[in-house]
């Protein structure tokens, strides 16, 4: 009984001006109940609807839930009011309320009533006058609803107030002191323990808010904050969503974001538009094994960036990825065989509204019983770079390198690492710059842990011959393929265009991906790393390409204080040997932003 006083007294204290202001022709609910959340106001809506006419029920915001007789002309719901009052059908601290109090509409399923105008009120009320009825000496008389907004009970006594703070647990104490701390009001530790500066903060709201200064707040204070704190939230919808597919209840921000689809694991909401936000609820049958698989695999995906704490656990794990754009958190945790949690994905910049939604899912989450069927979603169109109809994150950039030494040192083109947030080899293995001469379009690159490379460069001693093979290793494809392919071809001329001694022309049809490779002559020294289609602006012939000379590279390693070994071989061995040789030693260098 008593939160639904609450919520009156709330609803009240605010529309109180405007409530005295309407006219008798007003549209106008009377409000009975409010319910903390929607499956117990379904409940309440449904055993109404047994007795009176014209039930509803609303979301009021703030996690609440209304149920709502009309709606009628404004004599009309008096009437009505003071009849079911005076017949007990209705708890004695209903009220009128407004169109303005009201949010969605739950009750009846697929009803909208706020758009249209009144009813009519129930026949059974046309013989009940306004007038006060008589009842036994201890009932006293029922008074107009005007009258009565303006002899609503008072406010608590600082000792009324002190018995209903008593009746608050710990964790409810500690959320009022959050409360105050988010108003600017209390700055100490949120233990649920009311000493000195909780009291002293307390006094200050009260001030600020136009309430007697006591240093101990009523339940009519302690509602008002509770509303101001909620506001942020308005905006947003919250409503109780039952994912019967998932097996899982939460409330959520349906006026941002609706559901799309489902692919296992995945219950997906998109955005609306207004805010560019989303949600996942995360439903999957398995044991420890999936658990682990399903953190590894959500750190591939674009919505979970790189930044961010990490945090795994043998039945649960926590994700936050940070972006220039947006901040993701995921929470997932495995019980009874079932894996089931949420990722949260929000613009960057509006953090207090993402923390206390975030408050507000975590708070909600209820696991129902059964998991999304692994099917689900499996007739959409797949593709490669597609998990469960998600986009895997992507490099910025991909060439292809090649390791000179048997730390791991890598020498690749200077465009595939222009402006990255992070390097990375084979797309694992994270790398450091050592050094870039964009000049001539040489990098040098060193891998943060230590690596053990299938083969190393070993440089050509021989002069290149004109008119000998020649062939490139390089990832053509960019890494889609998973492996280094082989380009044969010869040596047309040992310089640039332009005469350049440090460049030899290729005829052979390279692409993109493969610059920053291999160049090898026929006896599987490296005599070259190949460069960009584009070198020096110039749009060459699909078989013609340019490679940086050996003594180029050479000198590139030794300003970073890196040396490459010399063959010595001279006989011309078979192509499949060479292609052995040089897939072992060239590696896929990829840029992220």
């Amino acid at each position: 009984m008593m939160h639904r006083f609450v919520a009156a007294v709330l609803v009240l204290f605010v529309w109180m001006n405007a409530a005295l202001a309407q006219t008798a022709d007003d549209v106008v609910w009377i409000q009975i109940e409010a319910q903390p959340n929607l499956r117990a106001a379904t409940t309440s809506a449904q055993n109404y609807a047994a007795q009176l006419e014209d039930v509803n029920g609303f979301s009021l915001g703030g996690g609440w839930y209304g149920i709502a007789l009309g709606p009628y002309r404004r004599n009309d719901a008096e009437t009505v009011l003071n009849a079911y009052r005076r017949d007990r059908l209705i708890p004695r601290d209903a009220y009128i309320a407004f169109s303005t109090s009201f949010r969605q509409q739950f009750y009846p399923v697929g009803a909208n009533l706020l758009s249209r105008g009144v009813i009519d009120a129930p026949e059974v009320t046309a013989d009940v006058v306004v007038e006060p009825v008589a009842e036994p000496a201890a009932e006293p008389a029922v008074e107009p609803v005007i009258a009565e907004v303006t002899t609503e009970p008072a406010d608590e006594t600082p000792a009324q107030a002190q018995r209903s703070e008593r009746a608050l647990d710990r964790d409810q104490k500690k959320e009022l002191q959050r409360m105050l701390k988010w108003a600017g009001f209390y700055d100490a530790a949120i233990d649920g323990s009311y000493g000195r500066g909780t009291r002293n903060s307390m006094a200050a709201w009260q001030q600020a808010n136009n309430f007697e200064t006591t240093g101990i707040m009523t339940t009519l204070q302690r509602a008002t904050l509770l509303q101001q704190y909620n506001a942020v939230l308005a905006d947003l919808g919250l409503e109780v969503v039952r994912d019967e597919a998932a097996g899982i209840e939460m409330q959520m921000p349906m006026a941002v974001v609706k559901f799309e689809k489902y692919e296992s694991p995945f219950a997906q909401y998109s955005s609306t538009g207004d805010i560019d936000a989303k949600v996942l609820l995360i439903s999957q049958a398995g044991d420890q094994g999936t658990l682990f698989g399903l953190y590894d695999i959500m750190q591939t995906l674009e919505i979970v960036p790189l930044d961010g704490p990490r945090e795994r656990k043998n039945n649960s794990f926590a994700l936050i990825g940070e972006s220039a754009g947006m901040i993701s958190e995921t929470r997932a945790s495995l019980q009874s065989g079932e894996i089931k949690g949420f990722t949260l994905i929000w613009p960057s910049g509006d953090e207090e509204r993402r923390r206390r939604m975030l408050g507000v899912m975590q708070n909600s989450f209820v696991r129902l019983d059964g998991a999304l069927d692994p099917a689900a979603g499996s007739n959409d169109e797949q593709a490669i770079d597609l998990v469960a109809g998600l986009e895997i994150r992507k490099p910025r950039i991909s060439r292809s390198g090649f390791y000179v030494d048997a730390r791991g040192t890598v020498v690749t083109t200077s465009d595939a690492v222009q402006s990255c947030a992070r390097i990375t080899l084979d797309e694992v293995y994270e790398a450091e710059l050592l050094s870039d001469d964009s000049e001539i379009g040489i990098a040098v690159l060193s891998p943060k842990d230590a690596l053990a490379p299938l083969n190393i460069a070993a440089f050509s001693a021989q002069k290149p011959r004109l008119q000998s093979e020649v062939a490139v290793a390089g990832y053509s494809y960019e890494g889609v393929l998973g492996s280094p392919s082989m380009t044969f071809g010869s040596l047309s001329d040992v310089r640039g265009l332009r005469g350049e001694d440090h460049l030899s022309r290729l005829k052979l049809a390279a692409l993109n991906g493969d610059a920053g490779g291999p160049v090898l002559d026929a006896s599987g020294g490296v005599m070259g790393m190949l460069l960009p289609k584009s070198a020096g602006g110039q749009q060459l012939p699909s078989d013609v390409s340019f490679a940086l000379d050996r003594k180029s590279v050479q000198s590139a390693l030794s300003n970073a204080g890196r040396n490459g070994s010399i063959s010595r071989a001279t006989t011309a061995l078979p192509a499949e040997d060479i292609a052995v040789a040089a897939r072992g030693m060239t590696v896929l260098v990829s840029c992220w932003e």
